[in-house]
């Protein structure tokens, strides 16, 4: 089975969210299976060519969109990666805008992107028979696979919409149309228009063959109109032919007993280790003791209301009297920003704010902390916990998306779970399940064997790639019908 992942951002090349990992790390797991011959396709970002060694293909791209070509070429990477260059509309500082807004001509880079995929192609005798898009960058490649892309080199290529996050969608306006080629016959309410804009997750939607979340929980939770983004109706139209399927992690690279960023390594068999990297983590932040053993809390990611800082921020006073020592990493809205780098004024010694984000930090706070803070207004999947999880750190977070489906919640008449788990979204709901969580925190036999039994869940990449395949194999038939 040849398939090919087409996305906007892969580790290792380019990164800003949980897309790279998903697109990079399915390449790498499908590399280790007989049954599958897999490529990626992605824009060639400023960069790049630096980091990577890259083959030029000697195959140009020349791309009709209006009234003018865009013109590029299609570079490779090992036998399985290419990359398809437009200096024009790739060769930028970020991949799809600045602190100040998103890049006013997001529309024409992404469509010039995914009929560049289909030319590519075509010009590498490349025939999939899976064509794996990704969130709404690509939302445009089943949709000309039916319609632009319609003869016999693609007649057998079956396609599959991985969305991320329904919250990008890839709005763009009227005036966009003309750029895609596309029949106007597309833009009513059965097709790509939505409110009188151009949609490009829509788009994807509607023409693929299969289309995928990234959680069962999310997949459930997208088809209401309180998490759809108004588009819950369109996908119930397509309920039969959505799948939830749970992102896994890298457990070569986030694993406690080989990790070479923390003070030293541990297991679930002995975990004196992560005392060491608690007792190290907390020198670092200039967080004190306490006259009695407080627990070390982390919030690590993007610091936005969706993350649920906003009922954080509010529930903080009362969260820091209880004696907790808290450590933030993250960076994203300037407002929220400002918010907890006044917590951390205001509790000096008690907590700790690194705005940005720095990798080998990232890795010691996972570590050295005893539980995760994940209060998600929503969370198609998250990595966090996982992440958390596998480091024997107790994740604390909303029952949603992703989350509900990889946190089990403890359990305390069985002494059973993984986490704590809460559902209204409230500051005062956040903070009874964070109390709930120091409860049995200060039961050293009971939260011993709570990171234990997290610490054995298994995230690896492989569960998620199989069952890819099986549903790339479904698709593949469905096609032939």
């Amino acid at each position: 089975m040849k398939v090919l992942i087409v996305a906007s951002e892969a580790v290792p090349f380019v990164k800003t969210g949980g897309l790279a990992d998903v697109a990079g790390s399915l390449l790498k797991e499908y590399r280790k299976m007989p049954d599958i011959e897999a490529y990626l396709m992605l824009p060639l970002y400023r960069g790049v060519a630096e980091r990577f060694d890259l083959r030029d293909k000697g195959i140009p791209l020349k791309i009709p969109m209006g009234t003018r070509y865009y013109g590029g070429r299609v570079w490779s990477h090992e036998s399985s990666v290419y990359l398809l260059e437009c200096a024009e509309l790739f060769d930028r500082a970020e991949l799809y805008g600045t602190p100040q807004g998103d890049y006013p001509d997001n529309a024409s880079r992404f469509i010039f992107f995914s009929r560049a995929v289909l030319d590519a192609c075509r010009a590498l005798d490349l025939k999939p028979d899976i064509i794996h898009c990704n969130d709404w960058q690509t939302g445009l490649v089943p949709l000309y696979l039916k319609t632009r892309y319609h003869d016999d080199f693609f007649g057998g290529a079956a396609s599959m919409l991985t969305i991320h996050n329904l919250g990008y969608q890839g709005l763009f306006g009227l005036s966009d149309f003309y750029l895609t080629g596309l029949g106007w016959e597309w833009f009513n309410p059965e097709g790509i228009e939505f409110y009188g804009k151009m949609n490009f997750l829509k788009a994807g939607i509607i023409a693929s063959d299969f289309i995928t979340t990234v959680s069962r929980t999310y997949a459930e939770e997208i088809l209401t109109p309180e998490y759809g983004y108004g588009l819950d109706g369109v996908l119930r139209k397509r309920s039969k032919e959505l799948y939830g399927v749970i992102n896994g992690i890298d457990i070569e690279e986030w694993n406690p007993l080989t990790d070479s960023h923390i003070a030293e390594r541990y297991d679930a068999s002995d975990l004196s280790g992560k005392v060491l990297c608690r007792k190290r983590l907390m020198e670092e932040c200039n967080l004190a003791a306490g006259k009695r053993e407080s627990p070390l809390v982390a919030l690590v990611g993007r610091l936005s209301d969706q993350k649920g800082l906003d009922i954080f921020l509010d529930a903080m006073d009362e969260i820091m009297s209880w004696g907790v020592r808290l450590v933030i990493l993250g960076k994203g809205d300037e407002r929220v920003q400002e918010g907890v780098t006044r917590v951390a004024g205001k509790y000096r010694g008690s907590a700790f704010v690194r705005i940005g984000y720095d990798e080998a930090f990232a890795h010691r706070v996972y570590a050295g902390s005893d539980i995760l803070l994940m209060p998600s207004r929503y969370e198609p999947c998250g990595l966090g916990q996982m992440i958390a999880m596998r480091y024997g750190t107790v994740p604390v977070a909303r029952k949603t998306g992703g989350l509900a489906d990889t946190i089990t919640d403890y359990d305390p008449l069985k002494g059973t779970g993984t986490g704590f788990l809460f559902e209204d979204y409230r500051a005062t709901v956040l903070g009874e399940c964070l109390k709930r969580s120091l409860c049995v925190f200060a039961d050293k036999r009971r939260w011993k064997s709570m990171v234990a039994a997290a610490m054995k869940k298994d995230f690896s990449w492989e569960n998620s790639a199989r069952t890819y395949r099986e549903l790339y194999a479904a698709a593949a038939r469905a096609k032939r019908l």
